[in-house]
């Protein structure tokens, strides 16, 4: 078996160090004795492994990762020191025995917990098995922890756009007319997986799920579904409502290869707009308006600028060319935002949507996304994924941009 430092991929002792270090100054400014890691994204971000259990992080000291399956795996995977979890009854004297430190003034341990991801089943077990605790939400805590990326993490981020970048090509040299969607969208997972693609994106929002991407055409891209996104696409069936059907892809009309990958736990979100033969003059030209987004919101990426003035400034330019109806979906789906952080999920913090105060900060990693839907006609537009830098930005996605022309069979 290879061990956990013959592997490659694998994150040294010293970026987990780190993370739990800046974890609990974080506990330390709210008062949080400790916390308990539930989620496997978060479990695997301070670990280092994906095991089942719970990553037990004190407000000083050293944490440990309790594992119920599978132990033997955990140990060779885990950069903090793993320990059977026992009995799930017996969890408070668990908790005792390797942290005894943990106490307050009127004998109460106060526990954070993921309340965004954790199920309400799962919340009242651990309410049953810790009667003495006092509970609190460590959901911001933990998204705001993961919202700056290490060197390490871009470096995996990079390794994906890599994989779109070629994926994006050969799209473009294999579509034709008369080709089903389902069949375009085949040969991009074939080729992503080839390239390390784990097989699945992660979402952290509730009921969210996501492929390797929406690549659609014409009216199926318009088409809306329950996905959080500017485009959906009608997807292979009410089972699994988004992404490529067996609709046949058409000339004259836009094709949307919305595609992302996650190579070694870190994901990349990239967009580019296909035709065969010649677009219609007006949706030609709400795509270069999407790409005149994109640059003026490139502009203002430097650390410092509130997140939801990009989002504003977008609006802004889609009101001024008269496509604010159509901008990020149509009527009552469209949705709010212009963009999302991405890392281990595809949707982490920051998000480019009103409300959200935060500025823009070096390591953050940020999928902006500029899109207009047609119904009835298709989706226009384009998505870059960014690095924010202590001087402006890096752009990590690095297929071809503009209106991908292809050549027509007549």
């Amino acid at each position: 078996m290879m061990t956990n430092e013959e592997h490659p991929m694998n994150t040294n002792t010293f970026e987990h160090k780190k993370r739990i270090e800046q974890l609990q100054e974080k506990m330390k400014e709210k008062g949080i004795h400790l916390f308990l890691v539930t989620q496997n994204v978060d479990i695997y971000y301070i670990t280092g492994s994906m095991q089942t259990g719970y990553a037990a992080v004190p407000q000083e000291g050293e944490p440990i990762f309790l594992v119920k399956r599978s132990y033997e795996r955990a140990v060779t995977e885990s950069k903090i020191r793993v320990e059977r979890m026992g009995s799930f009854r017996q969890l408070e004297e668990t908790i005792a025995g390797f942290f005894p430190h943990l106490s307050s003034a009127d004998g109460k341990i106060r526990i954070a917990l993921e309340y965004d991801v954790l199920p309400v089943q799962q919340f009242e077990r651990l309410q049953a098995v810790l009667p003495q605790a006092e509970w609190a939400d460590g959901s911001v805590i933990f998204r705001e922890l993961r919202m700056i990326k290490s060197p390490f993490e871009v470096a995996r981020i990079r390794m994906a756009a890599i994989a779109a970048h070629r994926a994006l090509v050969e799209a473009a040299n294999i579509v034709r007319p008369g080709m089903m969607e389902l069949a375009l969208i085949a040969q991009i997972e074939h080729l992503f997986r080839m390239q390390g693609h784990v097989g699945m994106m992660r979402m952290r929002g509730y009921n969210q799920e996501i492929i390797t991407g929406m690549v659609a055409s014409g009216d199926a891209a318009a088409e809306p579904t329950y996905f959080d996104g500017p485009a959906g696409g009608r997807g292979l069936t009410p089972a699994a409502p988004q992404g490529a059907s067996r609709k046949v892809i058409g000339e004259n009309e836009p094709i949307l290869v919305d595609i992302g990958c996650c190579i070694d736990g870190y994901v990349i979100d990239q967009t580019r707009t296909l035709v065969i033969g010649k677009l219609d003059e007006d949706l030609e030209a709400a795509y270069d308006v999407s790409e005149q987004i994109l640059r003026e919101t490139e502009k203002k990426l430097v650390p410092g600028t509130v997140c939801e003035s990009l989002y504003a400034g977008a609006l802004q330019m889609a009101q001024d060319a008269g496509l604010s109806d159509h901008f990020m979906g149509y009527g009552e789906d469209q949705v709010k935002f212009l963009g999302h952080g991405i890392g281990m999920e595809i949707d982490e913090w920051p998000v480019l949507a009103r409300g959200f105060k935060q500025k823009l900060e070096p390591g953050m990693v940020i999928a902006i996304e500029p899109k207009f839907t047609f119904p009835g006609r298709g989706v226009v537009g384009i998505e870059n994924t960014y690095l924010i830098t202590k001087d402006g930005y890096e752009r990590l996605t690095t297929a071809p941009e503009g209106l991908i022309r292809i050549k027509s069979c007549d």
